[in-house]
C-alpha cells in the first residue's frame, strides 16, 4: 500500500535547569511554581527525572515560524513563574558547577521506577537535551529515513555543544552530557533496520520480556517515536539560545525531507556502518566544531565551516519548500564565534583574567547562560 507523503510537522521538547537567581545555584522546583506553568501550558510542560528540572513541549506545529511562536511563549512563561520565586532557568546541558550527589529525583512513579531499575547509573543524570519531532505518518518511510539520518547526527551534536564542564571542572569535551547519558542501556546510534516489521519484532522481545515497558524505554540518538507518526532526534545538547534551537530544528526538518525527496528519484543517502559514524560522533562530543569532521565520501577530515555550507546546500530546496531558509542559513552565523561550550569556556577564562576565583569564575557563566535564555524572549 503507498504511503501518504509526509507532512514533515515540527515539535520541538526542552530540558532547563533552574537556577536561584542570587547564588546561581541549582534549585528545586517549587510545587507552586510547576502548578502554576501547568495552568499556564495546559500539558506543555511537565516535571523532569530530577527536581531541578523542568522539560516543556511546543504542540504539533506546521512549520518553524509557528514553532517560533509557540517555543518562545513556553520559554516566556517558565521564566516568569520562575521569577516569582527567585529563581532562573538556563537551557544548558551541564550545570557548570552543581553536585548530581546532591540532587534528588522527582516523585513520579516513572522517575521511581526509572531510578530503581538503573541504580547509580540513573543519579548521576543531572543532564538535559533537546528532542526534534519531524511528522512522518508511513512507519516504514520512518524507518528508512532513520537509517539514512543517521550519518548527520553527529553534525548536529557539533553544532549543539553546550556541555563542557561537570561539577567544577573543564572537562576538555564539548558535550560531557552523552559521557552521562552513553551509561543508560539502549542509548547511542540507532541499529540499522530493514523494516518496520524487523524494529517492530526487536522492540517487542524486549517487552513481551518485560524488560522495558514500551518504546519510550528506548533512548537512541534517534528513534521512531513511541507515541507520534514522527521520527524524533535525541542527538543534541539543549541550546542557551532560542534561535538556535530554532535552526538546529528547521535543518533536522530540511535534511528529512531531502531524504524523502532522494527517495522519490528513486535515491538514498549511502549508508555507512555504525562504527564510521560513531567516530563523527566522538568527535562531536569530544571538539565541537573546532577540530572538523570525517568525509566519508571523500575519505578526509574536513573543516566544520565547510561542511555547513555543503550541508546547507545540499538542503536548500527543501529548505524553501519548507519555508526555514533563513533559520538554517543562520547556522552560520550561530557557529561562526564558537559553539555554546566555546562561548562558556570564554566567559570563565574572561572572569578568570579580570581576577575572579574559580568560583565565582563559574557562577559568571551561569549568568551567561541564564543572559542568553532570555535573550530572544
Amino acid at each position: 500500500m503507498h504511503e501518504p507523503d509526509p507532512s514533515f510537522t515540527i515539535g520541538i521538547e526542552e530540558e532547563y535547569l533552574l537556577v536561584d537567581a542570587e547564588t546561581l545555584d541549582l534549585t528545586e522546583a517549587p510545587s507552586a511554581l510547576m502548578d502554576a506553568c501547568k495552568d499556564d501550558l495546559e500539558g506543555q510542560v511537565s516535571p523532569e527525572f530530577l527536581q531541578c528540572q523542568i522539560e516543556v513541549g511546543t504542540s504539533v506545529q506546521p512549520d518553524i515560524g509557528a514553532a517560533r511562536e509557540d517555543l518562545r511563549r513556553l520559554r516566556r512563561t517558565v521564566a516568569h513563574h520562575a521569577n516569582k520565586h527567585g529563581l532562573m532557568p538556563i537551557a544548558v546541558s551541564c550545570h557548570p558547577f552543581a553536585d548530581w550527589k546532591r540532587q534528588h529525583h522527582t516523585d513520579k512513579q516513572r522517575y521511581n521506577e526509572l531510578s530503581k531499575s538503573l541504580a547509580g547509573v540513573a543519579r548521576r543524570m543531572l543532564i538535559c537535551g533537546m528532542h526534534v519531532h519531524v511528522g512522518i505518518p508511513g512507519p516504514e518511510m520512518r524507518i528508512d529515513l532513520m537509517n539514512q539520518l543517521s550519518y548527520f547526527l553527529p553534525h548536529m551534536l557539533a553544532m549543539s555543544a553546550s556541555s563542557p564542564f561537570w561539577q567544577g571542572e573543564d572537562t576538555g569535551l564539548a558535550s560531557y552530557r552523552l559521557t552521562i547519558f552513553d551509561n543508560l542501556p539502549r542509548t547511542g546510534l540507532p541499529p540499522r533496520f530493514s523494516s518496520w516489521a524487523e524494529y517492530d519484532r526487536t522492540l517487542r522481545t524486549l517487552v513481551d520480556l518485560g524488560v522495558i515497558e514500551d518504546g519510550t524505554k528506548i533512548w537512541w540518538d534517534l528513534r521512531p517515536s513511541a507515541r507520534f507518526p514522527t521520527i524524533e532526534a535525541r542527538i543534541c545538547d539543549v541550546s542557551p539560545r532560542l534561535e538556535m534551537t530554532l535552526s538546529l530544528a528547521a535543518a533536522l526538518q530540511s535534511l528529512t525531507r531531502m531524504l524523502w525527496r532522494l527517495s522519490r528519484k528513486n535515491q538514498r543517502w549511502r549508508i555507512y556502518d555504525g562504527f564510521l559514524l560513531s567516530e563523527n560522533r566522538w568527535r562531536a562530543q569530544r571538539y565541537g566544531i573546532s577540530e572538523g569532521m570525517i568525509d566519508f565520501g571523500s575519505s578526509e577530515i574536513v573543516p566544520f565551516a565547510r561542511l555547513l555550507d555543503e550541508l546547507i546546500e545540499l538542503v536548500a530546496d527543501d529548505a524553501e519548500a519548507l519555508g526555514c531558509t533563513a533559520e538554517v542559513e543562520a547556522l552560520k552565523d550561530h557557529v561562526a564565534n564558537g559553539t555554546s561550550a566555546d562561548r562558556q569556556r570564554r566567559v570563565f577564562a574572561d572572569a578568570r583574567a579580570a581576577g575572579a576565583d574559580r568560583d565565582e569564575a563559574f557562577r559568571a557563566v551561569v549568568r551567561h547562560l541564564a543572559e542568553e535564555f532570555h535573550a530572544d524572549l
